[in-house]
């Protein structure tokens, strides 16, 4: 699968920076501060500073900096700042609006795929990172969501290598036998490591930016 890339945003205003990290942790909480993103969309478009305010905070990877520069532009010309933000606003919540890329095996399943709520694949994301890939609560929560999907993306391929399996999206989970519970042992997975309900989540997420 092709990933796209998700750098940190930068925000730039006379001599003072910060860098906004469009990590599962300011997506969960940004898309629950207006419930929903197109309210958010809106309010950015708007250039509500509450909003832009928040956005700040909340993806800043140094808070003192954040700090520094919300201090900035506190008085400076709202016209200047809006020219500085807003563009770098929206380029955030882009990339918290697009997970994962699209693969050609599932391109056909995605056209017909229910909705998922944000809600739900962020704390899909946040199972895999912990659970799955082993990741601190720290880690997951400061990883981009294209992180957690490459990376989850790349445990599957290791699976593949291990078991020997065809098609890890239409693959039925088989009976495990000794030698394969021992092979996920040996990548440190559960024994009864459940192939099919990773498969299932690797669909959804890649489902829910298809939907985008």
């Amino acid at each position: 699968m092709t990933m796209p890339h998700a750098p940190d945003i930068i925000l730039v205003y006379d001599d003072n920076a910060v860098d906004l990290r469009p990590s599962l942790r300011a997506a969960t909480y940004l898309e629950r501060l207006h419930d929903g993103f197109p309210a958010l969309l809106r309010r950015v478009q708007g250039f509500d500073l509450s909003t832009i305010r928040t956005i700040i905070e909340t993806a800043a990877t140094d808070r003192a900096a954040a700090d520094s520069f919300l201090a900035t532009i506190k008085n400076a010309p709202l016209a200047k700042v809006r020219e500085a933000v807003t563009a770098q606003a929206f380029a955030l919540l882009t990339a918290l609006m697009m997970p994962s890329g699209k693969s050609p095996k599932t391109a056909e399943k995605e056209t017909a795929a229910k909705p998922v709520a944000w809600s739900d694949l962020f704390a899909d994301l946040y199972k895999i990172a912990t659970g799955w890939l082993g990741w601190t609560p720290a880690q997951a929560w400061a990883a981009t969501l294209t992180e957690i999907a490459s990376a989850f993306d790349g445990l599957v391929e290791k699976l593949k290598a291990i078991h020997g399996t065809g098609d890890a999206e239409t693959a039925e989970t088989p009976i495990m036998t000794s030698e394969q519970q021992q092979a996920n042992i040996d990548a440190g997975l559960d024994p009864d490591f459940d192939r099919a309900a990773l498969n299932k989540l690797k669909q959804k997420i890649a489902s829910k930016a298809a939907n985008q």
